[in-house]
Parts: structure tokens; sequence; C-alpha cells
């Protein structure tokens, strides 16, 4: 970081000489400045998301440590694209860090999606402990192997998927017979509710609100918490807890752009956004707490669910067995190294 420091206050002592004729103070050339190395980066998450809200302070800690040497611009809510398009961005260097889940990564490298297995987690202890471990580790492998793309160490929350419909409740696996719920583009979300009965209807997150609302879908399935921070209690009535699939958002990189950028440079990014998903985990760890409250004060009617009848309804369909035999043994006993026997 010395040498970056340097090479900041060397161009600012050139500048204000230069500007001195021009009457400019010293602070005017300083914020007229610009950065080395301006950076984008996007996420499909509205502003009031704790995402980011801690990429807020990312971008402003990386800026105040490299002396201003580096601006990453946050562009929130799909402003860029949906994902789909948002990934075809960062893998031509149009945006530079991007935060995509790692079942819709899937559509680019279906091993990625392993993490997203239906009813595979039970609870946060053995999320981090695979995301952060062995689990995590072999999946950012693929994401190197597979595409010009790398993958920060640390994954953010996005939380326990739960279900919404507008016209009835889902309590069995039979609730679910002939639904059209909206689901991510991702053969793992299609290939889970084709096997619970469901009609999946693949749609980007950035239409979900609209679709509901004209009744393209009926319901669709999301974290507890971005059904408050996206609204999505003004279209849908029932809420139905059935905790079937944890998710979470890779801090992506272009890789070539990274390249670009000092290595001094890149470990302070990369300290910053460590710290930021780290906190991003407790604060959506703390709004989870909360927002069930939030959501019954909206109107919306919450129920619990027999998981264990939906995790039978897969075993019968053969879910388990199908998606084994896409990620393979050895990935497949990874995660059953932390969730115990899924197939």
């Amino acid at each position: 970081m010395a040498a970056v420091k340097r090479r900041s206050f060397l161009k600012s002592i050139s500048a204000v000489t230069a500007a001195s004729a021009f009457g400019l103070s010293y602070s005017d050339v300083i914020l007229a400045r610009r950065a080395d190395f301006r950076l984008k980066f996007a996420n499909n998450l509205p502003v009031s998301h704790p995402l980011n809200i801690r990429a807020k302070e990312m971008v402003e800690a990386i800026k105040k440590e490299t002396d201003g040497a580096v601006d990453i611009r946050v562009y929130p809510s799909s402003q860029l694209g949906n994902d789909t398009d948002t990934l075809s961005q960062i893998r031509a260097g149009a945006v530079d860090f991007f935060t995509l889940s790692p079942i819709i990564m899937g559509t680019l490298i279906s091993r990625t999606q392993i993490s997203g297995i239906g009813f595979a987690f039970k609870d946060y202890d053995q999320v981090w402990k695979a995301m952060d471990g062995d689990l995590g580790a072999a999946v950012r492998e693929e994401i190197e192997k597979g595409s010009n793309l790398t993958a920060f160490d640390k994954i953010w929350d996005n939380g326990f998927r739960i279900i919404t419909t507008s016209s009835k409740p889902v309590k069995t696996p039979d609730d679910l017979n002939s639904v059209k719920l909206r689901v991510p583009p991702s053969p793992l979300w299609t290939s889970m509710f084709k096997s619970l009965g469901a009609s999946p209807t693949t749609i980007n997150f950035a239409e979900t609100y609209s679709a509901l609302q004209t009744h393209i879908a009926d319901g669709q399935e999301n974290p507890i918490t971005l059904i408050e921070t996206a609204k999505l209690y003004e279209v849908q009535k029932y809420a139905s807890q059935s905790n079937h699939m944890w998710d979470g958002f890779w801090f992506l990189a272009n890789r070539d752009n990274l390249a670009k950028v000092p290595k001094e440079i890149q470990d302070v990014i990369r300290k910053h956004v460590m710290d930021a998903s780290l906190k991003e985990r407790d604060d959506l760890a703390k709004l989870s707490l909360t927002v069930k409250q939030t959501l019954e004060g909206k109107g919306m009617a919450f129920n619990e669910v027999d998981t264990n009848a939906f995790r039978g309804k897969l075993k019968e369909a053969g879910f388990y067995e199908e998606w084994k035999k896409t990620f393979g043994d050895p990935l497949w006993s990874k995660l059953e190294q932390f969730t115990g026997a899924l197939s």
C-alpha cells in the first residue's frame, strides 16, 4: 500500500503545482482527482437490503484505505440488467464485480449449485462449516476452472428460502400440485419443484413482482428477508416456512480485470469484501428474527410445514440420486460430510 499511496501523493503534488496558476486550492484538486481504478459492482438486491448497506460501507473503506485510488460504483436492484445479463457482462469484463447465487451460477457451471440441494442444510451451523470449509473451497475451484471469474473466499448470506402463494397455504407436498411457482433461472430449482409436483416457471428476480401482480405466477420462493425488502408481501398472502433451500451470494470478480489492479490493492479489496460479508451474515441473522412479525403486520399468514414429508417426496421422485450423478461422488461426499446422508 505504501507504493500506491506514494503514487497518489506524487500525482496530487503534480496536480497542485499545475493548478496553482488557476487559483485552485489543494483540497479542490484532491476532490477533483480521478481514481486510478474505477470499478463496477452489480447486484440484484434492493438498496435497503443488508448486502447493499454493507457494500456501501465496503466501497467507502476501500476508497479511504487506498487514498482515493479505487472508486467502486455499486449498481443495486439489477440496474445493469437481470442476473443472466449481468453474468454475461462480468464474463465480458463490462462489470468488474457481481454477487450471484451459486445456484444461478449453475447455468454456467453446473457443479456450483450443490449448496442449494433441497432440504440439505438443517441450520446455519451446517451452512457455515460447509461453505467456509471444504465444500465452499471445492465450489470456488469449479468456478476458477470453468470460467474467467474468481470467487472471493467468504460467501455472503441470502438466507433459507420459504414458499409464498397468493391463493392458499402450502403445508404438504400435495399443496404444490400444479401451482405456477416462480423460480430463478436454474435447472436445480426447476428439477426440485417438478419433483414436488409444482409447475415451476423461470423468471428473473427483476421481473418477479410484476409476474406475481399479473398472476403469471401464483407463488414464488425466496428468503424471508427478501420478501420484506422487495415488498413481495404486497402481491402474496401466504408464507410457508419450508426452509427448503439455503442460498447465498458468491462475490465474483472478472479475473482479467482484477489482475490489472496492483497486488497490494487487490489485498485491500479482498480484506474489506470479507469483512463486509461477515457483517452482512450477522445483519441477516438479526433481521430474520424480526421480519416475520413485520410481514404478519402487513397481512401475511405464516404456517409451518412437515419438512420430512417434502424430503421424502424428493427422495421418492429420485431427485437426490439424479443430482448425485450430476455432481459426482467426490463433490457429493463433501456435501454429505456436513449434512449427513441425503440419497
